[in-house]
């Protein structure tokens, strides 16, 4: 929380800013977030370099984690256990939904060990830490898109090129971007405070894959359960990504909108939870 204050000298009056640290449940300063798009500019591109700084692929990593993952799935789940793919080819089935989990999974890893990662910054200079994680989540769009354009050269490769469905896509890439982030507040406000949280990530990441229908269609779930497997955020984004660029069937307008209550309730509480620890993240870091 920033008070400005006049203060006179003898040549002329200057202002001073007083940084006084909030109590309880603050609320969200998007004007603060606003006038502070360029440190996050500088932020994500930090973030981006360090990705791929020193490493012999580079950008290259964003295509073969998809890559090698469909090719897995494409073994096991189509040759062996002969799960339906909505009448499209399986690789295609399977990887128009492991580019927006890949989105998803990152973004929240990197977001989640964002603020100890930057804990020398935090202790410096007063700015708002919320851009921390989200510069994380917003660097990962750079992988994002990388995936999708090989994911087009295949759909071209297969005969199914995209279609006018496809304008629906940034609509479920925008749930996909939310609920990683929304994640990663929690998580990177909790690793804070708990570091082993961190051990944590990667099992929570791989449990959330098996929950999510990428290997499979939603509609293999009972429907007794539907309701509460539609709860996962990304079950919603998945499945709306599917139809936008293969053209599967559509998805059940309930699932969609349970999957994006879920994404803004992990969002809005994400961002007060976060702003509750703001104040003494400098010092538990």
């Amino acid at each position: 929380m920033a008070n400005r204050l006049p203060s006179m000298t003898p040549a002329r009056a200057r202002e001073v800013t007083v940084i006084v640290p909030g109590r309880g449940w603050m609320p969200i300063d998007l004007a603060e977030l606003w006038r502070s798009w360029e440190l996050l500019y500088f932020l994500v591109w930090r973030d981006i370099k360090v990705r791929y700084k020193q490493t012999l692929l580079g950008v290259t990593w964003a295509v073969l984690q998809p890559v090698l993952t469909m090719l897995l799935f494409t073994l096991v789940f189509s040759r062996l256990a002969r799960i339906p793919s909505e009448g499209v080819p399986y690789p295609l089935f399977s990887f128009a939904a492991l580019v927006p989990w890949q989105l998803f999974a990152n973004g929240l890893t990197q977001a989640a060990n964002s603020l100890v990662a930057s804990a020398n910054l935090v202790r410096k200079v007063y700015f708002p830490r919320l851009l921390i994680p989200m510069a994380s989540v917003v660097a990962g769009l750079v992988d994002f898109a990388v995936a999708l354009g090989v994911l087009i050269v295949l759909m071209l490769f297969y005969g199914q090129p995209p279609t006018g469905r496809a304008a629906w896509l940034p609509v479920f890439v925008l749930l996909a971007f939310a609920a990683s982030l929304g994640v990663g507040l929690w998580l990177a406000a909790l690793n804070a405070q708990f570091r082993d949280v961190r051990y944590v990530i990667p099992f929570l990441t791989q449990v959330w894959l098996f929950i999510t229908p990428i290997a499979y269609p939603s509609r293999l779930v009972p429907p007794a359960w539907q309701p509460l497997y539609a709860l996962n955020p990304m079950v919603g984004v998945v499945e709306g990504c599917r139809w936008a660029l293969l053209g599967t069937p559509a998805p059940a307008a309930s699932l969609i909108a349970t999957s994006a209550a879920t994404t803004l309730l992990l969002l809005v509480g994400g961002a007060y939870y976060f702003r509750r620890l703001e104040r003494d993240v400098a010092d538990v870091l």
